[in-house]
């Protein structure tokens, strides 16, 4: 099965053109004012002008309202959601009968305790992220470069196709994979020479590093 690659907290027209060319299947956009990715809505509608046709526009948002979600689903005409805050499984089944589009929801990790949400969430969207749980001073819940032990994951059952993220780099991407049988892997600060400055040498790096590893996904 081919694994699905995901560059997430794309903000330039060169960093997206370096993950399009490479063949990133998922592109990332962030639209969170305390992350260094935010993209204004104007951005955000040329970017996904460029991706349009190319990759699955992905929006990330965090505890969004109707109407900051209304804006973004105009503007970037996305894909797919994902929820990457603290919605609630009534709030993220309400958002996909709302917006008729497909949600990935992130689930943050530490331990195998974490993954008591999971069929709930599982029962109400199409994909699942698990991503390292942020320190409880973060001002933000993802793209920390944090890792988390991917052997939690190891054997689990969620009934959907799920993503790995969470300091995910070129040089450790093949190991999340192997321990965790994931469907796709999702990178945003391990492909950043600065928070939010994202670097295309390192997104090509990342790519080939995952497609690399194909052959060891069976989901």
């Amino acid at each position: 099965m081919s694994l699905l690659v995901k560059i997430c907290g794309l903000s330039t027209r060169e960093t997206l053109d370096a993950a399009l060319t490479a063949g990133a299947d998922m592109v990332g956009f962030v639209f969170f004012p305390p992350s260094p990715r935010h993209l204004g809505l104007e951005a955000a509608r040329a970017l996904g002008e460029q991706a349009k046709g190319r990759a699955v526009k992905v929006a990330l948002t965090v505890d969004a309202g109707d109407v900051t979600l209304d804006n973004i689903v105009e503007t970037l005409k996305p894909d797919i959601l994902q929820l990457h805050g603290h919605e609630s499984v009534a709030r993220v089944r309400d958002i996909r009968q709302r917006f008729q589009l497909p949600v990935m929801k992130a689930i943050a990790v530490e331990s195998a305790a974490d993954l008591a949400s999971l069929p709930g969430y599982a029962a109400v969207c199409d994909r699942v992220l698990f991503d390292a749980r942020p320190p409880n001073n973060a001002t933000r819940p993802g793209g920390l470069g944090a890792v988390f032990d991917w052997h939690v994951l190891k054997g689990i059952e969620s009934g959907l196709p799920f993503m790995v993220s969470g300091g995910l780099t070129a040089e450790n991407v093949a190991e999340a994979v192997r321990v965790t049988q994931t469907s796709g892997v999702d990178v945003s600060s391990g492909v950043e020479r600065a928070p939010g400055v994202k670097d295309p040498e390192m997104i090509r790096q990342f790519i080939r590093a995952a497609r690399a590893t194909e052959e060891l996904t069976v989901r």
